[in-house]
């Protein structure tokens, strides 16, 4: 039995959004085009959109479909109209690569040692020119929620946007563009049984963003290139399906076999989903491998290093010594996860557990 406990990375492609993607594959026009297949392809694409806008409490016209988060986050880092940038430490790896590409200066704002951001830090950086802050709304690593309430008061005080990764967070927990007050939010279908290839950038009505492709005059002119319709249908199927287990309880079940074992981001709200974790003197790539060949899929922090296992920079940034950081796991459920699967974790690590502490007593 395999058990994938990797959906942070990755979920398994839900049936309804396979079923909406070749029902999408059936239609032959480009959405740009005005002929009846061209027409055809454009309403399929709007409806997609409005489901998708629905979700996310705003209107259809603010959603500017990408090829996934990075180039979402991209798309506003690089093109949104300030004089500088303030970006969280525990940013993924697409905000922090695309701030450094901007040509913009960059000011980190630190973490406290539960990997929330320092509102502090964030308060004495705001006062200068017009700056854009991004903060994501859960940490891909931790599952850390941020006080994005908190960062949005601070900036608003001083004149700054607010953009935020919702990557992780959408379809996890509940978010909503509006009640949150920010100016832009990244989206992406493959980490909620949707297909990869597809993904949203939200725009505040009103705020304009310097194109990251041009061509065409699609999405409103904001972002060329012939839309993936088929990727876009499977993505608005996904989200409007609804996990029917209990994803908190099953990793409250997990967590209680963790003996021993440090989890970070304990002592903050977290995604229901997410355990990131550390025992001592175990390295991260010996426990990865043991894993895989017990049958169970997990990953070291992010997906996004070559398949590297790589020290975490999320993990640093909270203050952790790099022989922690350097075993840490990541365990990430999803809408397929089941108690069985918890059950095979459980028995998998009690074993690795014993034969870790038989080595270390000989």
């Amino acid at each position: 039995m395999r058990t994938y406990l990797d959906h942070n990375a990755t979920s398994p492609l839900r049936p309804e959004a396979k079923a909406a993607i070749l029902r999408a594959m059936e239609i032959c026009g480009n959405a740009s085009s005005i002929h009846a297949e061209g027409r055809e392809a454009k309403a399929l694409l709007e409806e997609s959109r409005d489901a998708l806008a629905r979700a996310l409490g705003v209107i259809a016209p603010m959603m500017v479909f990408t090829s996934g988060g990075s180039e979402a986050n991209n798309h506003v880092i690089k093109g949104a109209p300030v004089e500088r940038l303030l970006i969280s430490a525990i940013e993924h790896p697409s905000v922090i690569e695309a701030a450094k590409a901007s040509g913009k200066p960059v000011s980190v704002v630190p973490v406290t040692r539960d990997g929330v951001i320092d509102l502090e830090s964030l308060a004495r950086l705001l006062p200068g020119p017009k700056a854009l802050v991004s903060v994501m709304l859960a940490n891909n690593e931790t599952g850390v929620i941020q006080p994005l309430r908190d960062v949005v008061a601070l900036a608003q005080a001083h004149g700054a946007l607010v953009h935020t990764d919702a990557v992780q967070a959408f379809g996890k927990v509940p978010v909503n563009f509006g009640l949150l007050g920010i100016d832009a939010m990244t989206v992406s279908a493959h980490k909620l049984g949707g297909p990869a290839g597809a993904g949203a950038l939200v725009i505040r009505d009103g705020l304009a963003l310097a194109p990251l492709i041009h061509g065409g005059g699609q999405e409103l002119r904001r972002r060329a290139g012939t839309e993936n319709l088929a990727a876009i249908a499977g993505f608005s199927a996904a989200v409007e399906e609804k996990s029917a287990q209990d994803i908190k309880g099953l990793r409250d079940s997990l967590e209680s076999v963790l003996e021993d074992a440090v989890i970070f981001g304990q002592g903050a709200p977290r995604l229901p989903n997410t355990t990131c974790f550390a025992m001592p003197g175990m390295s991260a790539e010996t426990l990865l491998m043991a894993f895989d060949l017990e049958g169970i899929a997990l990953s070291s922090g992010s997906a996004c290093s070559s398949g590297k296992v790589a020290a975490s920079h999320v993990l640093a940034a909270m203050g952790h010594a790099p022989d922690l950081t350097s075993a840490a796991i990541r365990v990430s459920l999803g809408w397929d996860t089941a108690a069985a699967h918890i059950d095979h974790f459980g028995a998998v690590w009690r074993r690795l557990l014993a034969r870790h502490k038989a080595r270390a007593a000989a």
